[in-house]
């Protein structure tokens, strides 16, 4: 099928090729010139394994190519994604939709002949009625379906989650674009994936209700693991016992230093303000945002409080910065908060992270970069695992004992056992677990 997809962030660049490897003949529009440029020069505009190799394959055997021309790329397409940004709006919290909207109207004045648009972007309850709204009065004559796709992309993960998917939902009014939607994804029937057809509102309601679920679930075990270290409990032992239950599952109880990145953040917000809109308010998740950015803050405490109480002037290396790892996204890391909070304290910092040092730069101020985490320990008063990537699964404790002025090892994910690091010699603080 002919496929264009409208943007070429994450999301958009992802579904895009991925499409192509399909076997779809695909266009991926974007209007930075700068990113559209690197893309056909090869050059990814974002970390996500594998992903670099398979545009390369793709664009090679002439099924994908990029664009900054909208109105030539959506003529004649069986299928149109809109995949652009819905950050929240400032001053209120709302998704901002004016990046969708405006790619509606675009659309609407150049497609021809019968085209399924569909919204991948995460939109609230009714964005669809809005684009479809928008479209039929900026071009009354076109001949459009418009349907809600939702993506479940997990960040470093990308590739095999949109391959391998859990389910695939489709929200439409519109039964012409049922096997038009079928037809796009049934490379993917092999694999059993479940393609579940719903009404639009319904759609774009099932991707803010998963992922507020989801940040639910970090933030109950992050409360429980503060539990555990009042009572003398183990939070990893208390996740495992409560994982092994089929209808709670043992994925996103990983107690740590609260959640990130550009998903769970904006889309739990835009969630509470929907809920608002129509006076039917979530409590739940309204207390789960004030929780998760409060907890953030803490984790800067708990350093200080390993430390003695007082790291003015002492030098904290921090290895991690991204909100995960195998990306090298930065927006709402929790080292952002961590990091600020250490610094409001007198700390000195020094930061590592494979892929996401760039990104922080633009970010953080007065921060040192360290090209390993061993540089990074050089000389620290305290060393922080802020993201759990695998170069730090087994970091040889001897050399940064040390290397480090101070032996304090602050382990955020818990990613260490308590007797692994303190044999060598350190001061070991884990989360959720007493003395450690």
């Amino acid at each position: 099928m002919k496929i264009t997809m409208i943007g070429a962030g994450y999301v958009g660049l992802v579904s895009g090729v991925c499409f192509s490897d399909f076997g779809h003949d695909v266009i991926c529009v974007d209007k930075d010139t700068a990113k559209i440029e690197a893309l056909e020069a090869g050059r990814m505009p974002i970390y996500e394994p594998g992903l670099q190799q398979i545009v390369a394959e793709n664009v090679r055997d002439g099924r994908l190519a990029f664009s900054t021309d909208l109105a030539e790329s959506v003529r004649d397409r069986d299928v149109i994604f809109i995949a652009v940004g819905t950050p929240s709006r400032r001053g209120d919290g709302h998704a901002d939709l004016s990046y969708v909207l405006d790619a509606a109207r675009q659309i609407a004045e150049h497609v021809t002949g019968f085209t399924v648009i569909v919204t991948k972007s995460t939109v609230p309850v009714g964005t669809g009625d809005e684009v479809e709204r928008i479209m039929r009065e900026a071009n009354p004559s076109a001949d459009i379906a418009v349907v809600s796709n939702p993506e479940f992309l997990r960040e470093g993960a990308a590739i095999d989650d949109f391959k391998r998917p859990d389910r695939i939902v489709i929200g439409l009014e519109d039964d012409r674009a049922r096997p038009v939607m079928s037809e796009v994804y049934r490379p993917l029937y092999l694999n059993h994936s479940p393609l579940l057809f719903t009404a639009r509102r319904t759609s774009e309601l099932i991707k803010y209700a998963g992922n507020a679920f989801l940040a639910m679930k970090i933030t109950y075990i992050n409360e429980i693991a503060d539990l555990c270290e009042k009572v003398g409990a183990n939070v990893q032992e208390v996740a495992r016992g409560i994982g092994l239950d089929g209808r709670i599952g043992a994925k996103f109880l990983h107690a740590g230093p609260g959640y990130g990145g550009s998903c769970f953040p904006k889309d739990t917000l835009a969630l509470v303000k929907t809920a608002q809109d129509y006076e039917s308010p979530i409590r739940l998740i309204e207390t789960t945002i004030a929780v998760n950015d409060t907890r953030k803050r803490a984790m800067g405490r708990k350093v200080i409080a390993a430390a003695g109480g007082d790291v003015r002037g002492r030098k904290v290396a921090i290895l991690g910065l991204t909100f995960k790892p195998n990306t090298d996204d930065m927006r709402d890391s929790p080292s952002i908060t961590i990091i600020q909070a250490l610094q409001d304290a007198g700390a000195l910092i020094t930061a590592y992270d494979p892929e996401g040092m760039d990104n922080a730069r633009k970010l953080l101020e007065d921060v040192t970069y360290a090209d390993s985490p061993y540089v990074a320990a050089q000389d620290a008063d305290a060393l922080v695992i802020v993201t759990e990537w695998n170069e730090f699964r087994a970091l040889n404790l001897a050399r940064l004992k040390a290397a480090m002025r101070t032996p304090l090892f602050v382990d955020m994910r818990n990613v260490y056992q308590v007797s692994e690091v303190t044999r060598h010699g350190f001061s070991y603080v884990g989360v959720g677990r007493a003395g450690g």
